[in-house]
């Protein structure tokens, strides 16, 4: 990926337009302090020659929008926000402009002045609106910050200290402020009582700041020719090396997937990690300003010899398999097939927006529509309109794909049918990104943009909340949200890892219990499921890590630590991401951007596969052949997953779990399918759902001895006393208990009971032979009326 730059000092066309009767030719004699987007393609720019210039790309023309006093010198541009939530405002466009004599003015797009505020003593170094356009925060040479209403009232001063603050962002709720402070970054909430954050982040003065809304990262750049990436709480993520020049300029895409750097000579194209993408060396002086239009395929820079830096994103690569596209053009993709070195040209009527490339389909949107192509046939996309034709982000799984279009979030088919819309009041759709949604064949999960403690489970069909519509709350803030892609609904289950980097498991559909979430990893960075199978990779401490049967936590978590493959990862660098996992390959981009594959076994794929078509013999078979015990730990747990007690035995056997196989045995001999049901849900843990099935299949003592069993004493003298049958049981129980131990009884209830029921162990033993014989003849019965109307 790379800019594809062009300088404009003399347009092509060149416009007389007549501005308060002064007569002027549009091109900047002196250096362009600030330039902003309007649209796709207009783009106001500011000089110091005091000329304001608009510029149409779509037909090269440039005009004079106005002249400014000649004691206004401009220095920042910000245009009122367009969209909220990305939804359009109705309010007349209006931009904020900063100058030399200490004021803030707010121009119309007409290019007059509707307001003038004398807002600081020197300079206004920086004019920022917030994300909602309530309002706007001033930077100045006097060191103060203030903060303004949209109309331009002074609301409050947030800051004041003693060197001046050249930069200043809002943070992605609009609650809180970074600004320069000298070599420090600042992160100071509006709340006055608040926490106020502060670190030393460059050896240099601070030049400029940006802080992404999609990925609430920070990015600072400064007179130690550094560029520096920051999470929100002021830890370093990267840092550049330096340059030859102070990093004038910086600012993030809108996607928050990329940003740009200026400095004297220079533009850099980075990734969201920090590492580059592509450097150019255009004739511009010194980048003051940086502004991406609102689709993030198109840059602007504000030189320091007059002129203009336009520049727009190409040679973007995707790949899938054996299929490599690459963006040629703004509206041109080539796709070549690996194997054969075919290639295929796609052509589209407007330009690329974003592109997405899995599952055999590549979807492709512009902005007015949306391309999706087969790996089958590149000839023939199926094309349909877009509503807003904003589109900031494609997911895809298996059988459909999710655009989030403006404020709101679509599921489409890959025939172009609109399957659901989703909707969560008060969520901010249009900042959403890879990180905090996911899409699998059945689900959507989305982390509340609000609360990161908060994910909403949604049906994919349907567009509803699943089950009773209470989102998934976890206990502190999550960073990082992947549903898995195979197998039934009810088996979903989303990986998630949270601020303290611990990697969690839980299901997505409860089915009547509370959701059982369990760790399964810690010090996890970066983690992606299989496209074919329900295994797991990730980063994990510096160790490649596989959980090839990660689900097993829900049947025997004692067997997740023999499910478990790791290597050493040093060769992939310090802080790695997963791009992908096919097949058998992963493929990681290394902190430098470098893409590095690595192999995992396919035997756990081939496992999967075997036991989710119940081919039981060719999964023994594999792991018989493979000779590993990890092999066997996965068998085990999927084979107690689909309840093949047999292949389970076995599984267990081989890896010396011999009382495991003992419980096995015990399952097997029971004469009732619930009492088998209950005790193998008893062997997942899951104890209340087992008395449930006892309790519903009238098997009382069986309901009262495995709670005698786990010693829960108290539960089964309330069962015994509430069913009117065992207490005698129980109190027998609970007498040899404590005669083991040496202990006298304590237990109010229990001492109750025993003064007026009389403990004798040969009544009960008969009564427990009685309650087996009278399950087996219930079971006899049963099997005989199934035949019976198998026969009819």
């Amino acid at each position: 990926m790379r800019l594809k730059t062009s300088l404009l000092k003399e347009p092509k066309h060149i416009l007389y337009c007549i501005h308060s009767h002064i007569l002027c030719i549009c091109a900047h004699r002196e250096l362009v302090s600030c330039v902003g987007w309007t649209s796709a393609d207009e783009l106001y720019s500011c000089s110091d020659d005091h000329q304001i210039l608009r510029w149409n790309l779509l037909t090269n023309d440039t005009s004079v929008l106005v002249k400014l006093q000649d004691e206004i010198y401009p220095i920042d541009l910000h245009w009122f926000p367009k969209t909220v939530s990305g939804k359009k405002q109705a309010v007349a466009e209006i931009f904020a402009l900063t100058s030399t004599d200490g004021k803030l003015h707010l121009v119309s797009k007409s290019g007059r002045i509707e307001k003038s505020v004398e807002a600081h003593r020197g300079a206004v170094l920086a004019g920022r609106w917030n994300h909602d356009g309530t309002a706007l925060i001033t930077a100045g040479e006097d060191g103060q910050l203030k903060i303004w209403s949209k109309s331009g009232m002074l609301r409050s001063t947030l800051a004041q200290q003693g060197t001046p603050v050249y930069s200043v962002a809002w943070a992605p709720d609009s609650g809180r402020v970074l600004y320069t402070s000298g070599r420090q970054l600042v992160v100071k909430p509006l709340q006055p009582s608040s926490k106020v954050l502060q670190w030393k982040a460059h050896d240099g003065v601070i030049l400029k700041v940006d802080w992404s809304a999609v990925n609430d990262l920070i990015l600072s750049g400064g007179e130690d020719c550094k560029y520096k990436v920051w999470d929100s709480y002021g830890r370093l993520l990267f840092s550049s090396s330096p340059h030859d020049y102070p990093i004038t300029a910086v600012a993030w895409a809108p996607d928050g997937e990329l940003f740009a750097m200026g400095s004297f000579h220079t533009l850099r194209l980075c990734d969201k990690t920090g590492w580059s993408y592509s450097l150019e060396k255009p004739s511009t002086g010194s980048l003051f300003s940086l502004a991406w239009s609102a689709d993030g395929t198109q840059l602007a820079g504000a030189c320091g010899n007059g002129h203009v830096l336009f520049a727009h994103v190409v040679e973007q690569r995707w790949e899938w398999r054996n299929f490599e596209i690459t963006l040629t053009k703004r509206r041109t993709m080539q796709v070549r097939n690996v194997l054969n070195d075919a290639v295929d040209v796609l052509e589209f009527r407007d330009r690329v927006i974003k592109a997405s490339l899995a599952h055999g389909h590549l979807v492709v949107t512009t902005s007015l529509q949306c391309y999706v192509y087969s790996a089958k046939n590149w000839n023939t996309p199926l094309i349909f309109d877009l509503k807003e034709g904003t589109v900031s982000l494609i997911v895809q799984a298996e059988r459909h794909f999710l655009l989030v279009d403006g404020a709101e979030v679509y599921v489409y088919s890959y025939e172009g049918r609109l399957v659901s819309s989703p909707k969560s009041p008060g969520m901010r759709m249009d900042i959403l990104n890879t990180q905090s949604i996911s899409l699998s064949n059945d689900t959507i999960a989305i982390r509340d943009t609000t609360d990161e403690r908060v994910v909403f489970l949604f049906e994919a069909q349907t567009g509803k909340a699943i089950g009773d519509g209470k989102p998934f709350i976890h206990k502190i803030e999550v960073v990082f949200i992947a549903l898995d892609q195979c197998g039934p609904s009810n088996d979903r289950r989303i990986a998630l890892i949270d601020k303290n980097r611990d990697l969690y498991l839980t299901s997505v559909r409860k089915l009547g219990r509370a959701h059982s979430i369990y760790k399964i990893g810690s010090m996890v960075d970066t983690v992606a499921w299989n496209d074919s199978a329900n295994i797991l990779c990730g980063i994990q401490d510096n160790q490649f890590t596989v959980w090839y049967y990660p689900s097993v936590v829900f049947v025997d978590k004692d067997l997740l630590p023999k499910t478990i493959f790791s290597k050493d990862s040093s060769e992939l660098s310090r802080s790695p991401q997963i791009v992908s996992y096919v097949g058998t390959q992963v493929t990681v981009r290394r902190v430098d951007g470098s893409l590095v594959c690595t192999a995992v076994s396919p035997y756990p794929t081939l496992l999967h596969e075997y036991t989710g078509s119940a081919r039981w013999e060719d999964g023994l078979r594999i792991c018989r052949f493979a000779k590993d015990q990890t092999l066997w730990s996965c068998l085990a747990g999927l084979a107690m997953a689909h309840r093949e007690l047999s292949t389970a035995e076995v599984a267990y056997a081989a890896i010396g779990e011999i009382d495991k196989v003992q419980y096995i045995n015990f399952i097997k001999d029971l004469p009732s399918k619930d009492s088998c049901l209950a005790h193998i849900l008893l062997f997942s843990g899951h104890v209340q759902e087992a008395e449930a099935t006892l309790l519903q299949a009238n098997l009382i003592y069986h309901a009262i001895q495995i709670h005698i069993n786990l010693y829960n004493w108290d539960r089964a003298l309330e069962l015994a006393v509430k069913h009117k049958t065992h207490v005698d049981t129980v109190l027998a129980h609970r007498r040899k208990f404590l005669q083991d131990f040496g202990k006298q009884e304590t237990n109010k209830r229990f001492l109750q009971y025993s003064e007026g029921v009389e403990v004798d162990w040969e009544k009960i033993q008969a009564k427990i032979e009685m309650e087996f014989a009278k399950e087996r003849e219930r079971a006899a019965n049963s099997s005989v009326r199934s035949s019976v109307s198998v026969r009819r």
